[in-house]
C-alpha cells in the first residue's frame, strides 16, 4: 500500500468517523426527547440504547485504526 492509498484510506476511515459520531449524537438526542414524554416508550427506548451501543464500538474500532501501534 503507497502513500496516496494510505492517505485515502485514513480520510475514509475518518468521514466514516464523523458520521457514525453524529449518528451517535442523534440517538442520544432521541433518547432524552422519548425518555422525558409524559409515559415514555422504555421498549424504544431501550432498543435506541442498544444502537447507540453499537454505534459506540464501531467508533471506537475506527479510533483504534487511526491510533498507530506502539511497539514497546
Amino acid at each position: 500500500m503507497n502513500d496516496d492509498e494510505s492517505e485515502e484510506s485514513e480520510r475514509e476511515v475518518r468521514a466514516r468517523l464523523r458520521e457514525l459520531t453524529q449518528d451517535h449524537a442523534d440517538l442520544d438526542s432521541a433518547v432524552q426527547a422519548m425518555a422525558n414524554q409524559a409515559v415514555p416508550d422504555l421498549m424504544a427506548i431501550g432498543r435506541l440504547k442498544r444502537k447507540k451501543l453499537a454505534l459506540k464500538d464501531q467508533i471506537e474500532l475506527l479510533k483504534d485504526q487511526l491510533t498507530p501501534d506502539i511497539i514497546a
